[in-house]
């Protein structure tokens, strides 16, 4: 097998292609043909040292991918050979093959092509995590997305229209407002051009947004917040600009509102029914129509540090997938 080498985690140039032998799997444990593999903003920070998770050293970055079952370790009995899966496994993604535990690996049903399901997992299991269980939004809410354009703001957006709210879309540019308008998205706001609290403001009739989707944090956190509605419930989703923002809590006091922290990965270690169920609807949705990934581009497995540059450019809209 090949794939991409972290051996000294200072960046993406340190990372090396390399020829490594196809590991078999262990108990517990899935061998994949990986046949797409998507970037996540993690996947950045990983290979910077700057992320929370730390893998041992050498390791091969790609947190979720998708591709074909080749081996199965003993004790594998809900998963075979031969079988389309996609995977959420932290690392591992950015090369041929892979081992995963069985455990992490969601069965695709036919006609689920493997750059979607590649896209798929972690972009919608955090909109849905955070839309649904953390700020319990309601039909007829309004939701304003910030960073409405990435991967994980075009899912907020569909998610947020499959459940009947209104959605205000900000972006940095009037191509991603464009986008965001073709997804769903009720208003949208360019924050590069335009003041983004006078914009919410009118927008909303002085209301403000009954729930914020900030995968973005640094500087429009706190003038976002300050528009929040009566009751409103700011999710705390990522920090996307680099600077993590602090807010003045007397905010909180004075709008009633919840600041929500919503860590999808640790809700699905701790709460893997719940996880199951919502992975289900997901799925459900994907086959109906209402949800599909948005690919920025395709590019060959070969070419991954161009593609981290493209992300790191923030140009990209939707998601960045490598194909083997």
């Amino acid at each position: 097998m090949q794939a991409w080498l972290c051996e000294n985690p200072v960046g993406v140039d340190a990372l090396t292609w390399k020829d490594l032998p196809t590991p078999a799997p262990k108990a517990g444990e899935v061998l994949i043909a990986i046949k797409a593999a998507s970037l996540n903003f993690p996947d950045l920070l990983i290979v910077q040292n700057k992320y929370q998770m730390k893998p041992p050293l050498p390791f091969v970055p790609g947190s979720e991918y998708a591709g074909v079952i080749e081996a199965v370790g003993e004790g594998v009995t809900n998963l075979k050979v031969g079988q389309s899966v996609a995977c959420l496994s932290g690392t591992g993604g950015f090369g041929t093959h892979t081992v995963a535990p069985a455990a992490l690996c969601m069965p695709l049903p036919p006609g689920f092509p493997h750059v979607d399901a590649a896209a798929f997992i972690m972009i919608y299991a955090t909109s849905h995590h955070a839309l649904v269980d953390r700020a319990q939004l309601k039909a007829g809410e309004t939701v304003l997305v910030l960073g409405a354009a990435g991967g994980v703001g075009t899912a907020a957006i569909q998610i947020a229209k499959t459940m009947g709210a209104r959605v205000i879309a900000a972006a940095s540019t009037d191509e991603k407002c464009a986008l965001c308008k073709k997804l769903g998205a009720d208003e949208t706001i360019n924050y590069s051009t335009q003041d983004l609290r006078e914009s919410i403001k009118s927008l909303t009739g002085g209301k403000g947004p009954d729930v914020i989707y900030d995968p973005v944090g640094g500087d429009f956190a706190e003038p976002a917040f300050r528009s929040i509605a009566w009751r409103g419930r700011y999710l705390v989703v990522g920090f996307a600009a680099g600077p993590i923002p602090s807010l003045p809590l007397n905010l909180t006091l004075l709008k009633g509102a919840s600041i929500v922290g919503v860590f999808w990965g640790d809700f699905a270690r701790r709460e893997p029914k719940a996880n199951a169920a919502m992975m289900m609807e997901l799925a459900q949705w994907y086959a109906q129509g209402k949800i599909k990934p948005v690919i920025d581009r395709t590019m060959p497995m070969s070419e991954l540090k161009a593609a981290y540059a493209h992300m790191g450019s923030r140009g990209v809209m939707g998601k960045l997938v490598m194909v083997n």
